[in-house]
């Protein structure tokens, strides 16, 4: 008689359960079926928090600076202080986030283990290592002695300069993320093989989605800083070309926003359905959603660069269109997970057309945190659509409405989605209970209210011509005061709303410690780590979604549609042009 699970799912093997102390059969966790990966997620999450509590530290000093609510520090360091919050936070926060959340979901998706323990510890080392550089060579921009400095922010292009290490830092970090990739796929490969017919499980569909994503617009970057900044900043040659590395780093610099927030999605079609009590909705509408994110999220980098006089106008229409293009996606996904956490709610005996949501587990950190994270999410779409737009773009252009933006979106669709899916994730992956759950219970929320108040703040703000990136908000001018009348209402409301954020950042940090250091094995932890079937299954999909060869290559078409001619006139007028100063000195 076959055994059932305790979410009535049939066990696949022996060892896939293990007797708890009542004599119970209950499916085995994580860290038991998979220890070397659980370590290894382990590693880079503990890593990942890390960057984040000191990237948040930076935000809360940068709020009161600016807000002139405390300043603790001299404007001149302000700038030092900015880089190392973007860095930290918007590149090794997310990546390690990322690298942790993907080494588990591939390997539970597949159900193989990491094929290479020596591919994952380089992988690994390499990125510590990267991060390790680039994270000192910013933060030695605060001591006078010390002449190595990066105080480039995180849109670290030409003309602003920064010492060799960080950006060979940078690029070991890319590096290796790519062996992460690579580990991933040879996983894929060992199921494959296993498995000839299957259609790809939907958790390692969307790891490996997104990685090939990751792959094409972070060549961009690459090019950028081995083949120009660092030789550049090594004095290997004399000068780069603004326009040209600046476009390389947008061509990666907009995409990134999407592989900082396709985890996101990947948490939000696999784990919060059944956090809601049900289950994913639709199977082929989440793989047709990673795919238009694959073949749609890199040809869209000139949206940033309207005010560049070097780009013709034509190319930075293809790129607004396509940026458009992307909110299908994003709708898809709105329907799909609403859909989903309906189902949940209904299934326990929610009733009304609107109802139901509050029916929801909301006292639950890891579904209000994600469910939160969505809502901000869906904010931070209708302010995007004023970033895309060529014309209405030059109203907030380089004012504080753009970081308002993207802190709605990598600031809380990926941060608040990482942080709640931990409280979820975090005792799988070590076999210990989550500690301190009331303070998790308020955590989402602390850090949601802060969120709407600074993000409303910069976004009005940024309507009235409030800068961003400097330490003193004000043009030469037009000061902060007299910009607007309200002006010091919003003052309140960045200072008020940077100080919950980081409250909400320390409450996280004080429960994942705990966790890590007090909580003791539970056995009864042995249930949590299975995700239910959704109610239409990829059998319900054309094949053809799986082929991921194919997907690429339209992809890569389409990139060099968007990107082939205007690039190759920057190296004809610049690099190939004759006379060119490019060259060694």
């Amino acid at each position: 008689m076959a055994t059932e699970h305790t979410d009535g799912t049939a066990f696949e093997s022996d060892e896939e359960y293990v007797e708890v102390d009542d004599g119970t059969r209950r499916r085995r966790a994580f860290v038991d079926q998979f220890p070397d990966a659980a370590r290894t997620a382990r590693i880079c999450l503990g890593i990942a928090f890390a960057a984040f509590g000191v990237g948040a530290l930076f935000g809360l000093i940068q709020a009161l600076h600016r807000t002139n609510a405390l300043r603790i520090i001299p404007s001149s360091d302000y700038y030092t202080i900015l880089t190392g919050h973007g860095v930290l936070l918007a590149l090794v926060f997310t990546t390690f986030g990322i690298a942790g959340l993907f080494h588990w979901a591939n390997t539970r998706s597949l159900g193989v283990a990491p094929t290479s323990r020596r591919l994952t510890q380089g992988w690994l080392w390499t990125m510590s290592i990267g991060t390790a550089l680039a994270a000192g060579t910013i933060l030695a921009g605060l001591v006078e002695e010390i002449p190595a400095s990066a105080d480039v922010l995180y849109t670290f292009y030409p003309p602003l300069a920064a010492h060799p290490l960080f950006y060979i830092g940078t690029a070991l970090l890319i590096i290796g993320s790519w062996g992460a990739g690579l580990d991933w796929f040879l996983q894929y490969r060992e199921w494959r093989q296993s498995n000839p017919d299957s259609r790809i499980p939907l958790q390692s569909f969307m790891v490996l989605t997104t990685m090939l994503m990751w792959y094409l617009c972070s060549t961009g970057v690459a090019i950028e800083v081995v083949v120009f900044l660092i030789p550049w900043s090594l004095g290997l040659i004399s000068q780069v070309d603004p326009l040209l590395t600046r476009t390389l780093f947008w061509y990666f610099g907009h995409p990134v926003v999407y592989f900082w927030l396709l985890p996101a999605y990947v948490v939000w079609y696999t784990v919060l359905p059944k956090l809601a009590g049900g289950r994913l909705f639709s199977d082929p509408l989440a793989r047709v959603t990673f795919i238009l994110f694959l073949l749609l999220s890199t040809p869209v980098g000139f949206h940033h660069q309207y005010t560049d006089p070097g780009i013709a106008s034509g190319y930075k229409l293809v790129a607004m269109t396509n940026t458009f293009f992307l909110l299908l996606p994003s709708l898809l996904t709105l329907f799909t997970v609403v859909a989903s956490m309906e189902h949940g709610a209904r299934q326990g005996g929610a009733t009304g057309r609107l109802a139901w949501l509050k029916d929801l587990p909301w006292e639950r950190p890891e579904f209000s945190g994600i469910a939160l994270a969505g809502i901000m999410f869906a904010a931070g779409g209708f302010s995007g659509m004023i970033n895309a737009g060529m014309n209405i773009n030059y109203l907030i252009h380089n004012t504080i409405w753009v970081p308002g933006h993207f802190h709605l979106t990598v600031g809380t669709a990926y941060a608040l989605t990482l942080m709640a899916v931990s409280y979820w994730l975090i005792p799988q992956i070590t076999g210990k209970r989550l500690q301190f759950r009331g303070l998790a219970a308020i955590q989402p929320f602390v850090w949601f209210v802060g969120m709407v108040l600074m993000s409303n703040a910069m976004h009005r703000g940024g309507l009235a011509g409030i800068p961003r990136r400097t330490a003193e908000p004000q043009y030469e001018q037009v000061s902060f005061d007299a910009v607007v009348g309200t002006v010091g209402e919003m003052r309140v409301q960045i200072a008020i709303g940077g100080t919950l954020l980081f409250v909400g950042a320390l409450l996280f940090l004080i429960v994942m410690a705990g966790t890590w250091l007090l909580g003791k094995p539970d056995s009864q932890l042995r249930v949590n780590g299975s995700l239910p079937e959704p109610l239409s299954g990829p059998e319900e999909s054309p094949q053809v979604l799986d082929n991921l060869k194919l997907w690429t290559a339209i992809a890569v078409a389409l990139v060099l549609l968007a990107y082939g001619v205007p690039i190759y006139d920057m190296l004809a007028d610049g690099i190939l042009a004759p006379g060119s100063p490019l060259i060694p000195v």
